[in-house]
């Protein structure tokens, strides 16, 4: 099973705020995430395509 992160783990990797990483998910704009339990995570894999989807896009 692929690695799971939090928002701040996925905030650090991003370099920005965890509040940061909370509005994209509100906007739809972030990487792909679950809610479990109380706790919003993130596959490293769908955070690593995301990001690498943000770069190429310019």
């Amino acid at each position: 099973m692929d690695e799971l992160l939090t928002t701040e783990e996925v905030a650090e990797i991003a370099r920005t705020s965890p509040s940061t990483v909370h509005f994209w998910h509100t906007r739809g704009t972030g990487p792909r995430s679950a809610k479990i339990g109380r706790r919003r995570l993130y596959r490293r894999a769908d955070v690593e395509a995301w990001l690498e989807a943000a770069r190429a896009a310019g």
